[in-house]
């Protein structure tokens, strides 16, 4: 069977979309959620002029059951919200139920910005994102939460080319 025949590649693709969408979380840190946001860090610098708040050492935030953990976070305030998270580390990693409360979606890159205003996740180098044995791999994953679209990138080699992503989707259960 030919993937060119009618209505498979459409088909194929929405599935694929589908399945990659499942794999990133929904939304992440928000101050006017209800829920306090709680940080642990071996240390911590606030300016609260600039509206940045730094921390470092085993930083641990958490929101509800959404989950951060890096090196070192930086969190940028601009009138009374939060705007941006960034996050470094050996992975930094980003956890967060699935909407449907049956499974988790694990982020992990060495950098991690979460813009909240423009609902932007960017993973940054060795970037992974897993679902339920779904699995989506490149150097750079941006997911753009309010429009529901993911794009990635790999590697850029030494001789300029573009290194490969990877994606493993598992099959949906039969009824």
């Amino acid at each position: 069977m030919s993937l060119h025949n009618k209505g498979t590649i459409p088909a194929l693709s929405a599935w694929m979309a589908a399945a990659l969408l499942a794999v990133t979380p929904a939304h992440g840190f928000d101050l006017q959620s209800g829920e306090p946001i709680t940080i642990n860090a071996d240390s911590g610098r606030m300016d609260d002029t600039r509206g940045i708040a730094t921390y470092s050492g085993d930083v641990v935030v958490t929101q509800g059951t959404t989950r951060l953990s890096a090196d070192r976070v930086m969190l940028y305030r601009d009138e009374g919200e939060l705007s941006r998270i960034e996050a470094s580390g050996r992975p930094a990693r980003y956890q967060q139920p699935t909407e449907a409360g049956k499974g988790e979606t694990d982020a992990q890159a060495l950098s991690i910005t979460y813009a909240s205003r423009d609902g932007l996740l960017i993973l940054e180098q060795e970037a992974v994102i897993k679902q339920d044995g779904n699995l989506f791999r490149g150097d750079i994953i941006h997911y753009d939460t309010a429009q529901r679209v993911v794009t990635a990138e790999g590697t850029t080699r030494e001789d300029n080319s573009k290194g490969r992503i990877e994606i493993i989707i598992q099959p949906r259960p039969q009824n």
